[in-house]
């Protein structure tokens, strides 16, 4: 069992980061960090205890980062829970503007624990 967590770079990143460390240590559990971002990311601030892996975005850069998420779920047959980041929309935004977040939830084969950055 493991925790996959889908890191962009934003604020809900960073924040979907630290919430999927402490839930991949609640568990007991690996959590597998995947770079959605156009820098390195930056490990540091997790737990020395927890077992990281990061894994970077693989393919075209244009790659769709939801098809990117979804195909690292088929490949690691042992994660259990996705950690996204969300933000809050308004319903002219969700009608009109797709979201990875939005799409993650629709789609993703396993739990997805969507956390919300503190107002």
């Amino acid at each position: 069992m493991s925790v996959l967590v889908a890191v962009t770079d934003s604020g809900e990143g960073s924040y979907a980061l630290a919430a999927a460390a402490e839930e991949a240590a609640m568990l007991g559990t690996d959590l597998l960090a995947m770079n959605l971002t156009l820098s390195s990311l930056d490990l540091s601030t997790l737990p020395e205890n927890l077992s990281v892996t990061l894994i970077e975005r693989a393919g075209r850069a244009d790659r769709d980062p939801v098809t990117a998420v979804i195909d690292e779920i088929d490949a690691n047959p042992d994660v259990t829970r996705l950690v996204i980041g969300i933000k809050r929309r308004s319903r002219v935004s969700k009608a009109l503007l797709g979201s990875v977040s939005q799409r993650l939830l629709m789609t993703s084969p396993v739990s997805v624990l969507a956390v919300k950055t503190p107002a």
